[in-house]
């Protein structure tokens, strides 16, 4: 390693040490205020979350690996336009501000929860399977991002920096639970939009950069190995289908995405919850250019690096060339601060769902054991670091990996969610087969179709799930079935 990979590293390990620090001492001074730590207080921060804290820790939780790394990566693929996946989210957190109250309001944990109280059993089950296997493609997406960068920075086979990157994961969210992720998701959030933010000004003015305008003309020059202009600054060449369905999978997700709706949950009330989804989504909307324009140097600047294709490490490559030791420590800090703030509320919201919808309910036959639950809750994290770890060594488009476990988890349930809050005729059976063909849908748009015109899998999919749930519920009527008992908002 040369002398800026060095410093970088050390910013980097010092970061995680100060990330595991931090979120253990919030942790151990929470519980000694109390004779016994709970599953609620585990894995929910005792529902005690405001506003600020709360959208620094949706934020968190929704920038991850393909929040930075995938976009920078992209920018070879669509220009400046690979941004709209970041915008999109700042736009869907401000559309779910208007609902986030009633997540609070239902005094539940998990969304397979919510849809057992209007739906049933059979509902709740296959909510919950589906949402699970969800959040290991999304966990296995993060290590994917985090691995990249010290792949780069150490020269480290990608392999050996995945398990690494797995283990330390697992430890810092096993050992502090949610209070511990969300103690440091401050510092993650100054990291990763200040910091990033500095480093790209810095890094574009650099002299072998020149400045934003000698960086935009250059980039409208660069051509592929067929001698087509990549047009990386185009903001359009994404898709409009793509821009609308990527705003559609943040709207659909949010609401049924567990390590969202956890952290709603975990508000102290619905204002809070109201409140810090709109911050928020200020600041996923603000930032998301930022990465952008670090992967345009990359393909821009550095000799022959758009020659190479679609690289997966193009932020990183951009940051050691271009910036500072100190810089490329703060820049790729910031990036692990986004992969394992969200990597670790894909673990806790797995490890609530299986504790709470499957656990409790089925295994344990109803019976509640906080002891029992909070080792449960910790062993399944250490579960979905591994089965990430092997979506990780099998996969490598983040984005890809991210679309596919968001489509798959939230496509089906997001109508019978809905649905289940503001449609007082709604019947069981109608939720349970939306949920079924909306699921099915979006799965055979992604693994059969290879999602034509670029268009989400989750529109599709959420159209035909509304389509059902209405026609079914207005068939079962005529029948004689009664809706749904309705929610119990208090």
């Amino acid at each position: 390693m040369n002398s800026t990979q060095i410093t970088a590293l050390v910013i980097i390990l010092l970061y995680m040490a100060a990330t595991v620090v931090i979120g253990l001492v919030v942790s151990n001074h929470k519980k000694s205020k109390k004779e016994k730590q709970s599953n609620d207080d585990f894995l929910m921060a005792g529902k005690s979350l405001g506003p600020i804290v709360l959208a620094g820790t949706l934020f968190a939780a929704n920038t991850g690996g393909a929040s930075t790394t995938g976009v920078a990566t992209n920018v070879y693929k669509y220009g400046l336009s690979a941004s709209w996946y970041v915008i999109a989210a700042g736009i869907g957190f401000v559309l779910v501000s208007f609902i986030a109250p009633y997540f609070r309001k239902t005094q539940a944990n998990t969304v397979p929860e919510i849809i057992r109280k209007r739906y049933g059993k059979s509902s709740h089950i296959f909510t919950a399977i589906t949402s699970i296997t969800a959040l290991f493609m999304a966990t296995g997406a993060q290590i994917i991002a985090t691995a990249s960068i010290i792949n780069v920075v150490t020269g480290l086979q990608f392999k050996t920096a995945a398990i690494i990157t797995t283990v330390v994961v697992i430890l810092y969210t096993m050992v502090g639970g949610f209070t511990s992720v969300t103690a440091t998701n401050i510092m993650h959030v100054l990291f990763i939009t200040l910091g990033m933010a500095i480093a790209m000004l810095i890094i574009v003015n650099n002299s072998a950069v020149g400045g934003f305008s000698a960086l935009f003309e250059k980039a409208k020059t660069i051509t592929n190995n067929s001698g087509e202009n990549l047009n990386l600054t185009s903001m359009t060449k994404v898709g409009l289908p793509t821009i609308i369905g990527y705003i559609a999978m943040y709207f659909m997700t949010f609401p049924t995405g567990q390590e969202i709706v956890q952290t709603y949950c975990s508000a102290k009330d619905g204002m809070s919850a109201k409140l810090g989804s709109l911050i928020a989504g200020i600041i996923s909307a603000a930032y998301a250019i930022v990465p952008a324009i670090i992967g345009l140097v990359a393909y821009t600047c550095i000799d022959g690096f758009a020659a190479g294709g679609i690289q997966k490490n193009a932020l990183a490559q951009s940051t050691l060339t271009f910036a500072p030791a100190w810089v490329s420590g703060i820049v790729l800090a910031a990036i692990v601060a986004a992969t394992m703030s969200s990597a670790s509320g894909n673990m806790i919201g797995t490890a609530t769902m299986f504790t709470n919808d499957i656990f409790t309910p089925y295994i344990n036959k109803g019976v509640k054991d906080e002891n029992k639950e909070v080792w449960v809750s910790r062993a399944t994290m250490v579960i979905v670091g591994i089965v990430g770890l092997g979506v990780a060594l099998t996969a490598s488009n983040i984005i890809s990996v991210m679309m596919g476990a968001f489509a798959l988890r939230s496509a089906g349930p997001f109508a019978a969610f809905i649905c289940g809050i503001f449609y007082k005729n709604v019947t069981q059976r109608a939720g349970f087969i939306s949920i079924v063909a909306g699921t099915l849908v979006a799965a055979v748009w992604i693994y059969v179709f290879k999602t034509p015109w670029g268009l989400s899998a989750m529109v599709p999919g959420g159209i035909i799930a509304f389509a059902v749930i209405f026609i079914v519920s207005a068939l079962d009527r005529k029948l004689g079935i009664k809706p749904a008992k309705e929610l119990d908002f208090k």
